[in-house]
């Protein structure tokens, strides 16, 4: 079992929001039941308060912002926006655990057990991969900061793919698939909307039931 000081959470907000048109994605307002409207940075970083050594939040602009919702702010390694495995290993260099569970700015539904199901499913494995019963999620994942090198020179070779780098190390899926719509990902302000109509109506429908 990874004990909670041998885990470091990052949240990943460094990309360029090409489909939310060029807008910082993580700083994008989102209304949830039971929560005010906000950033979606914060939804995130809700689910990881008090559950890991440090969060991190991996972000390349408005960093003043971002460092109201983590520890830390981690700027990608190099820039030019060169993708989430940029990030990764920048936040594989950066974090001093050995272990580094990965999540996306833009998921405001994850499990607020996250960290505690991804730890159970690792076993002996050095990378475990949420998997939602129909496909699997790359950048939600627990991984073991000793491969920040490997990544290195996996990237100055040029590789982008998240699952190409996954496979050359013992790596296992995560099975969460018993709330699969916790992985929806935001990538266009249509996706926002209904999301949040989506689950009002479940927060509609709970309340209903009681």
């Amino acid at each position: 079992m990874i004990a909670t000081q041998d885990l470091t959470t990052m949240i990943l907000a460094g990309g360029e929001g090409r489909r939310m048109g060029g807008r910082d994605k993580g700083l994008e307002t989102f209304s949830a039941p039971g929560l005010p409207q906000a950033p979606l940075i914060r939804h995130v970083a809700e689910r990881f308060y008090g559950q890991t050594a440090e969060l991190l939040i991996n972000a390349n602009r408005n960093l003043d912002i971002y460092r109201q919702y983590g520890d830390r702010v981690i700027e990608d390694a190099e820039a030019g926006f060169q993708g989430p495995l940029m990030g990764i290993y920048s936040g594989l260099r950066a974090a001093q655990t050995p272990w580094l569970l990965i999540a996306p700015c833009d998921s405001p539904a994850l499990p607020m057990d996250l960290v505690a199901r991804m730890v159970a499913g690792i076993g002996l494995h050095a990378i475990g991969v949420a998997d939602d019963g129909e496909r699997m999620h790359p950048v939600v994942a627990l991984i073991r900061t000793d491969l920040a090198d490997d990544l290195l020179g996996t990237l100055q070779a040029g590789e982008r793919k998240i699952d190409r780098w996954y496979a050359r190390h013992p790596w296992c899926r995560i099975d969460i698939s018993d709330c699969p719509e916790a992985f929806a990902n935001l990538n266009t302000p249509e996706e926002k909307s209904r999301l949040e109509a989506a689950l009002d109506v479940r927060s509609s429908f709970q309340q209903g039931a009681l």
